[in-house]
């Protein structure tokens, strides 16, 4: 019984520290060792064009981010779904959707899991927008996410502007709020 209990509260801890608030002692712990992760391109910065990567989505459709040149862009990449800090994340650009839509923002959130957990996030939490899937980690490649907590995704944001170039990057994300932070910024 203790055991089990012993295994209850690591499970909960490592959840928090996968998508915990960024000022939770949980969410900088470090890194499980292991085979060490290279990531092959450049983290980008801001005035670099957008990667051109085609996102598989939750229901099987695939968008190529080019397509949505000519409008704003927001590329969030998270952890984990239906973790502590994640469904913050996503509570919060959904409850900030109008807002972001009326502001011409479109916006995809990019973590690791399948198509079935997107889709149960997104009914669970009711989110009006897609999420894509990118188990082989080709999109956080393409845009030099590293590998953040247990091999999963850091939590970074990418606003891309209307000429596909991208115009704001946030490297260190607090979930609560970071949807106004985005909306400002692409006021700006």
């Amino acid at each position: 019984m203790k055991a089990l209990t012993l295994l209850l509260v690591a499970g909960a801890l490592l959840s928090t520290a996968a998508c915990g608030k960024k000022d939770d002692p949980a969410a900088t712990a470090p890194a499980a060792s292991g085979p060490a992760t290279t990531v092959t391109t450049a983290a980008l910065k801001e005035g670099d064009p957008a990667p051109d990567v085609t996102m598989p989505l939750q229901d099987g459709r695939q968008l190529k981010l080019s397509s949505l040149k000519g409008q704003l862009a927001v590329v969030y990449f998270y952890p984990k779904d239906q973790t502590p800090g994640c469904t913050v994340e996503a509570e919060n650009f959904r409850d900030k959707f109008d807002d972001l839509k009326k502001a011409g923002i479109a916006v995809i959130g990019v973590s690791t899991q399948d198509a079935a957990s997107h889709k149960a996030f997104i009914e669970k939490e009711k989110l009006p927008f897609d999420l894509a899937v990118d188990e082989d980690k080709s999109i956080a490649k393409a845009f030099g996410v590293p590998p953040g907590f247990m091999g999963m995704h850091a939590r970074q944001t990418f606003l891309i502007g209307k000429d596909g170039k991208i115009k704001k990057v946030w490297r260190d994300v607090t979930p609560k709020d970071h949807a106004n932070e985005v909306l400002s910024a692409a006021q700006s």
